[in-house]
């Protein structure tokens, strides 16, 4: 049953090889896109499920035990994010098909896609720190390539940005991890979490720490390591940014959350102090640049900073309740974010222009689309009895337990200004009719679409508006599994045991 882990890496892999196989055949290319995405999805469900009825599930690759071998493992917060990662990639290929030109088709843009995959599912799955540095780079080649595909200025200029932040942040990341290695003699991250508070070098192991925290800031974009993300996020086809928005910032608040629960619990003091301050200015620099933004896909990029700022939150009150209520802020914004950058797809198809001044009447044209909106838009804002709403009262409960109430006041004022602008949104794009000068030089090139495009570009929209309604409707049942990775996370022999074995 174990085997079942390496899943969600071979099959993205397998797929990626296949189709270049084919890469004179975009249909057979999408085929076994679309497979292999659907069986990702499915392997992920069991996975969640198996850890959930049964417990941990380990992988020693080759035989080798660890800590010696590469390590895979999937407790509840890995299979959580798992499931997650496979929705979310399954509606950005079905997206895609109907919005990726056919030059990008052709220069491989569904094999990148599958390697992005299974970069992302194997930072989430490793349980050696060394291996967790490769999936990152294997993220940034994929998409460094995803972000460039097509060559327009805006993608190349937005490029360089992302590309040489997260080069000096993985360069960061290597060096941290080769001092830590000098001092613990061990990358496995049970092995670590085991051995750790017995180490003499204190104050090295502390700078180590800060060194992971600053890699992993840059990668999740915590202030003040934000800026790239605004910068380049805007910049490619929608379908990418959707994938952007949604899981790649989310791999380094899973790698903190990750670090400084289990790694290096004994750390936390100075870290959660940190970690607080940086929540507060990344939630307030993050909307504030959201409330500036009149194109709605920098408006989106923004809000990804400060919707950063609640999970680190979380983690940084470092209680079962704020952890699991950081763990279902994760998943509820993965699903909420990604939408509303496909949504903003359909609406500059709708009105030809990303610029909210000069789009208008997609309400009065497209009703069906204006609700699809307002799902998502009231679930990131917070608005009952959508799933941000619980997200939200969650984390800033457990501020007030903590009594961290400045930090929370702004948790709350951030709130306000999220759904202040998502209003602007709505009065811009959908309610206000569209300037008549905009009309002859902005087709409605949704109109134009087949009923198979239509379908392709709809059904992903309706998918993810859903589930933010039934994980606000059941809440209850999802935030036990959050609680219960919560109760996992802090206590680290939970997790050195499956993997170790007992120490006598």
């Amino acid at each position: 049953m174990n085997q079942i882990i390496i899943i969600p890496v071979l099959l993205p892999l397998a797929s990626a090889i296949a189709m270049l196989l084919f890469r004179r055949s975009v249909p057979m290319q999408r085929i076994i896109g679309f497979a292999s995405s659907l069986l990702l999805l499915v392997s992920a469900i069991r996975i969640l499920g198996t850890v959930i009825s049964g417990g941990m599930l380990t992988l020693q690759a080759g035989g080798w035990p660890a800590p010696f071998g590469i390590t895979l493992v999937a407790d509840p917060l890995s299979a959580v994010m798992i499931a997650a990662s496979a929705l979310i990639g399954l509606t950005t290929v079905i997206y895609s098909f109907a919005v990726i030109d056919q030059e990008r088709e052709k220069f491989f843009y569904y094999p990148l896609l599958q390697l992005l995959m299974m970069g992302i599912n194997g930072a989430f799955l490793t349980g050696d720190v060394f291996n967790l540095y490769v999936w990152f780079e294997v993220m940034l080649i994929s998409s460094f390539v995803l972000l460039v595909l097509g060559g327009t200025p805006a993608q190349l200029e937005g490029a360089i940005k992302y590309v040489t932040i997260n080069l000096l942040s993985s360069s960061v990341f290597l060096a941290a991890a080769g001092i830590l290695y000098g001092i613990a003699g061990t990358l496995n991250m049970a092995d670590l979490a085991r051995i750790s508070p017995q180490l003499e070098q204190k104050e090295l192991l502390a700078v180590v720490s800060i060194l992971f925290m600053v890699t992993f800031g840059v990668k999740a974009a915590v202030f003040p390591f934000f800026f790239w993300l605004p910068a380049s996020y805007h910049t490619p086809p929608i379908p990418v940014s959707a994938i952007f928005s949604g899981l790649l910032t989310k791999v380094g608040v899973y790698a903190l959350i990750r670090f400084f629960t289990t790694v290096f619990p004994h750390e936390s003091g100075f870290i959660n102090g940190v970690l607080l301050a940086a929540s507060a200015l990344t939630m307030l620099i993050g909307v504030l640049g959201a409330v500036a933004q009149y194109d709605i896909r920098k408006l989106l990029s923004f809000h990804i900073v400060s919707q950063i700022g609640y999970m680190i939150f979380g983690l940084a009150l470092h209680s079962p309740l704020a952890i699991a209520g950081a763990l279902f802020y994760i998943v509820h914004n993965i699903i909420a974010k990604t939408n509303l950058f496909y949504i903003s797809g359909m609406v500059e198809r709708i009105t030809g222009t990303f610029d909210l001044k000069k789009s208008g009447g997609v309400y009065a044209r497209y009703p069906f689309v204006a609700v699809l909106f307002l799902v998502s838009a009231l679930a990131l804002a917070g608005i009952p009895p959508l799933s941000g709403f619980w997200a939200k009262f969650v984390v800033i409960r457990a501020g007030l337990g903590a009594e961290e109430y400045i930090v929370t006041g702004v948790a709350i004022f951030v709130s306000l200004l999220t759904l202040f602008s998502m209003m602007k949104i709505w009065n811009e794009a959908f309610w206000k009719e569209q300037p008549q000068a905009r009309e002859a030089d902005a087709p409605n090139r949704y109109a134009s679409m087949g009923t198979a495009g239509k379908v392709m570009l709809v059904f992903p929209v309706v998918l993810l508006a859903l589930a933010s309604i039934l994980f606000g409707i059941f809440f209850e049942p999802v935030f036990r599994i959050a609680e219960s990775a919560a109760v996992h996370l802090l206590d680290p022999e939970s997790y050195i045991t499956p993997i170790l074995g007992r120490k006598e």
